[in-house]
């Protein structure tokens, strides 16, 4: 379809459906914000799912739409443009299911694939773990065949609404002895089970989105292992390229939106009078547009080294608006109507996490300076 045709159609579906009890979701959810209106964000997206406009991007015998790449981004960007809410699915829409159609076995993609594109059901990952946050490599979450199942032992942490997840889908260590990338793999592993633990982790903002979750001697098919056993890093490594994909331009419509929000405050408030202040919040437009120039000049090729590249530098620029934020409102920022943060507080609190989670500064760095510019590798202990 002709992009500005679909762009229409898009924004009018939106714009016809977030009405009656979903106008109440406008806004609503995202970092930091997981908790605001979950059960009815979650029934909107399973009226988003009845409508077809769930996993748009998946081939259509996998049950999704087939868009263009063109198409998707027109359906991020008139989302997000429209106000919607945050989605609730996006660890089973954005990560596993493209990671099921393209390591999955047939089986494994017919009982996951149509419950994650009608919000059945709903996933987390498990990668990081207390000795191991953006080193996947080195995890020590160990599983065992035994009586046709794998059996897992370990711990995860910061792990992103494994309090609502049904499901997770975990990187473990299955060869003893093994070292660094070898001997993992990637395990799907049903949550709701007497041998897993989940332990909310209160943050900053007062919110507990991420959590430590527990395997003492939990229990998956020996089925549900993606790939091979020992093939887990490789499709670690596929998933995360999945993860920075066509959603971000979405993401990035929002973090227009919080900038916009920011001038008007200060311009309310007189702040934007400060020339310093006007210049680094004009610095931050150029750096938005930035942002959207490199995600289009990446979209549709193979998950390289340029992901890094794209987590840094939205990571940085949206840590420098939680603090543009706060010197927008000057001393007012400081203060707090009774225990609940306004909208600028918690934009700064969060986003000082935005450069660990999801692959930290450094880790990022290291990829960048040993993969594309060859340099000598870190030394590791």
């Amino acid at each position: 379809m002709e992009p500005t045709r679909f762009r229409r159609e898009v924004a009018g579906w939106l714009a016809d459906n977030l009405t009656g009890e979903f106008a109440a979701v406008r806004g609503l959810g995202g970092p930091g914000r997981e908790h605001e209106a979950f059960d009815l964000r979650l029934a909107w997206e399973r009226h988003l799912a009845a409508a077809g406009w769930t996993c748009v991007g998946w081939p259509v015998e996998h049950g999704g739409r087939g868009l263009s790449l063109d198409e998707q981004v027109a359906f991020h960007e008139e989302y997000a443009a429209s106000g919607a809410p945050a989605r609730v699915n996006h660890i089973g829409e954005q990560l596993l299911g493209p990671t099921l159609i393209a390591f999955g076995s047939p089986e494994q993609r017919k009982r996951f694939l149509p419950k994650i594109v009608a919000v059945e059901e709903l996933w987390c990952q498990g990668y990081s773990e207390p000795g191991a946050g953006s080193d996947l490599a080195a995890v020590s979450t160990s599983a065992v065949r035994r009586d046709g199942d794998w059996v897992i032992n370990g711990q995860k942490i910061w792990t992103s609404l494994a309090h609502v997840a049904d499901w997770c889908f975990v990187v473990a260590r299955t060869e003893p002895g093994s070292q660094r990338h070898h001997g993992l793999s990637y395990l799907l592993v049903p949550l709701r089970q007497d041998g897993v633990t989940v332990r909310p982790i209160q943050q900053l903002t007062g919110t507990s989105e991420f959590n430590e979750v527990f395997f003492d001697d939990a229990r998956t098919s020996a089925e549900l292992v993606v790939g091979e056993p020992g093939e887990g890093w490789r499709i670690a490594m596929a998933t995360l390229g999945f993860e920075r994909g066509v959603s971000t331009l979405g993401q990035q419509i929002g973090f227009r939106r919080e900038l916009d929000d920011i001038v008007a405050e200060a311009k309310r408030l007189g702040t934007y009078d400060d020339p310093l202040l006007r210049t680094d919040l004009t610095r931050a437009r150029i750096g938005l547009r930035v942002l959207r120039a490199h995600a289009l000049r990446t979209l549709g090729r193979p998950a390289g080294p340029e992901v890094a590249v794209g987590k840094l530098l939205w990571a940085q620029w949206h840590r420098g608006l939680g603090e543009l934020a706060m010197r927008a409102r000057g001393a007012r920022s400081l203060t707090a109507d009774g225990a609940e943060l306004d909208d600028a507080q918690r934009l700064y609190l969060f986003t000082r996490a935005d450069t660990i989670y999801g692959g930290s500064d450094e880790i990022e760095r290291n990829i960048i300076a040993e993969r594309v510019l060859g340099l000598p590798r870190e030394a590791r202990p």
